[in-house]
C-alpha cells in the first residue's frame, strides 16, 4: 500500500478543500480531490506529498498529477469488494481506453486487475507493461484485420461485436489453436447519461441486435476456430443508478441459459463498466462497494433461479478507477472583463488537454493551488488558449482573486482527459507525472515543437 498523508486542518476559505484526511477507505469516485490532497503550511494544495505550484515549477504546465494512492485504492476496492460479494470467480478489468499508458496499464497490473483495450495502440501498451494476455479483452466496433491478427498472435480474449468480425475471425484462425472470443450483445436498457456515452440502448453502433442471439449462437456453435466463453454487454457510461446494471445482470444470465440449447457451456459473464464519478458538488454516485455488491448480488440470484452455476463474473470501469486519481494543473496568464456581462480569466491550456467540456458539455470544478484558504470573491468563465471561442473550460466558475502566474487546478481529470488530448493549434501534448509518498516521477514527457512536425513529410519540389 502506498502511504498517504493526512489532511491538515481545514482553513477558513471558501475553497475546495481536501476531505479525505488520507482516508483509504473512502470511495475515490465520491471524491472531488485526490484521496492524499492536503493544505500546506504555506496554504498551498499537495497531492501524494508535493506541493501542486513546486511541480508546475519543475515539470512546467499544463500538467496531469496522477496520485498513485488513489488510483490504487480505487483498484483495490474493486477487486476485494468482488471477492467479498461474488461467491464465484471475479475478475475486473480496467477499462483502459479512460488513460492507457505504460505506466497506468502497470499498476493496474500490479493490483492483480485484467485490462480492457479498444485498439491495436492500447493492445501494444498493454502487452509491453507486462500484462498477461490472460487478462487483456479487445473490444471495439471495427476492428481492422491487422488488430485482430495482433489479437489472436497475442492470444488475448476478443469481445466480437458484429457478424463482419465474426466471420472475418473463423477467416483468420485455424482448429489447431481456437481463438477465445466473447459475444457483444446490445441488452436495449437505457440510462441517464449524456447521449454519446450510452452504449446499452438498441440504437448503437455497439454490439448484436438481441434478435440475432439464437443466429449468432447457432453459427458460433459450428465453428471449432473458436472458442466461445461468455457473453459482454455495457450500458453506458457516468451512471449514478443501480438498478439497470441490476437489470443488466438477470438479462445476461437468461442469454448464458440461451447458449446451452446449442451446447455451448459459457463461463465468463461481462456486465461492462459505467459507475459515475462526483465531477461537481451535487452528484452523488454510488460508492464502488455498493455497485459491486448489487452486480454480484443480482447474478448470483439470478443464476440460482435458472439452476446455472456461476460464471466468472468480469466488470470494466474506467472512469471511476482513475478520474479522481488525477488533476490538471494550468499558469493564469490573461483576463478580460466585459462590464454587466461576465470576466473571462485564461490558463495555458484547454481544449486539446481536456476536449470534454466543448465535446459533452461536461462539467467541473476548480481551485487555486496556491491560495488555498482565500475567500471565493470572483465569479468567472475559465477559459484556454486556443484560437476558438468554444475553448471554456468552466463557466462561471468560483474562484479568489486571480493573478497572472497563479496555479489553477481542475479537479478529476483522469478520465478521457489525456486520452483525447489532441495537438489542436500545434500545442505540444502536457507531461503527466506520478506521485507518492512526497516522489514525483514522469510517466508521459511532454511534446515538443520537434514531436509535432516528426511525422510530417515535406516533398522535395516544395523546399
Amino acid at each position: 500500500m502506498v502511504a498517504t498523508h493526512p489532511v491538515g486542518v481545514q482553513t477558513s476559505g471558501n475553497q475546495y478543500l481536501p476531505t479525505g484526511n488520507g482516508d483509504l477507505t473512502i470511495s475515490p469516485n465520491q471524491e472531488l480531490l485526490p484521496l492524499t490532497a492536503r493544505v500546506n503550511h504555506q496554504d498551498f494544495l499537495e497531492i501524494g506529498g508535493c506541493d501542486v505550484t513546486t511541480l508546475v515549477q519543475r515539470f512546467g504546465s499544463p500538467l496531469y498529477i496522477l496520485d498513485e494512492a488513489t488510483l490504487r485504492t480505487a483498484c483495490q476496492q474493486y477487486r476485494d469488494t468482488f471477492k467479498q460479494y461474488y461467491k464465484g470467480e471475479s475478475q475486473v478489468l480496467y477499462a483502459s481506453k479512460a488513460w492507457n499508458c505504460l505506466a497506468v496499464c502497470a499498476i493496474v497490473d500490479s493490483e492483480d486487475l485484467g485490462i480492457d483495450v479498444v485498439s491495436g495502440g492500447e493492445l501494444y501498451t498493454a502487452l509491453q507493461a507486462g500484462m498477461n494476455p490472460d487478462k487483456i479483452y479487445l473490444h471495439g466496433n471495427n476492428k481492422s484485420r491487422q488488430e485482430l491478427v495482433l489479437a489472436i498472435e497475442s492470444q488475448c480474449t476478443i469481445v466480437v461485436d458484429n457478424w463482419y468480425e465474426l466471420k472475418t475471425l473463423v477467416e483468420l484462425t485455424t482448429t489447431d489453436s481456437p481463438t477465445r472470443i466473447m459475444l457483444r450483445l446490445t441488452p436495449g436498457i437505457e440510462c441517464h447519461t449524456h447521449e454519446y456515452i450510452r452504449t446499452g440502448h438498441l440504437d448503437s453502433k455497439f454490439g448484436f441486435d438481441p434478435n440475432d442471439l439464437d443466429e449468432v449462437f447457432a453459427y458460433v456453435s459450428q465453428q471449432p476456430s473458436l472458442n466461445c466463453v461468455g457473453v459482454h454487454a455495457h450500458i453506458g457510461s457516468q451512471i449514478f443508478e443501480r438498478q439497470p446494471h441490476r437489470d443488466l445482470g438477470a438479462l445476461m444470465v437468461q442469454w448464458l441459459r440461451d447458449a446451452k440449447k446449442y451446447n455451448l457451456e459459457l463461463t465468463e459473464l461481462n456486465v461492462g463498466g459505467g459507475l459515475g464519478i462526483k465531477y461537481t458538488e451535487s452528484d452523488d454516485p454510488p460508492s464502488i462497494e455498493e455497485w459491486s455488491k448489487a452486480i454480484c448480488e443480482v447474478v448470483q440470484t439470478a443464476c440460482a433461479t435458472e439452476n446455472l452455476p456461476l460464471p466468472k463474473l468480469l466488470c470494466e470501469p474506467g472512469r471511476s478507477l482513475i478520474a479522481t486519481a488525477c488533476v490538471t494543473a494550468y499558469n493564469v496568464g490573461s483576463s478580460k472583463t466585459i462590464p454587466d456581462i461576465r470576466t473571462y480569466v485564461t490558463v495555458d491550456g484547454g481544449m486539446s488537454d481536456n476536449p470534454r467540456p466543448i465535446t459533452y458539455q461536461s462539467v467541473y470544478r476548480a481551485l487555486v493551488a496556491n491560495k488555498m484558504s482565500a475567500p471565493l470573491t470572483e465569479t468567472v468563465t475559465l477559459a484556454g488558449k486556443h484560437c476558438e471561442s468554444g475553448d471554456i473550460l468552466i463557466k462561471n466558475a468560483q474562484l479568489p482573486k486571480t493573478e497572472p502566474g497563479d496555479v489553477l487546478v481542475v479537479m478529476t481529470t483522469g478520465a478521457y482527459n489525456y486520452s483525447m488530448a489532441s495537438n489542436y493549434n500545434r500545442l505540444p501534448r502536457p507531461a503527466a507525472v506520478l506521485v507518492a509518498d512526497g516522489e514525483a516521477n514522469v510517466i508521459l514527457q511532454r511534446e515538443t515543437y520537434g514531436d509535432i512536425i516528426r511525422q510530417d513529410c515535406l516533398p522535395e519540389r516544395l523546399k
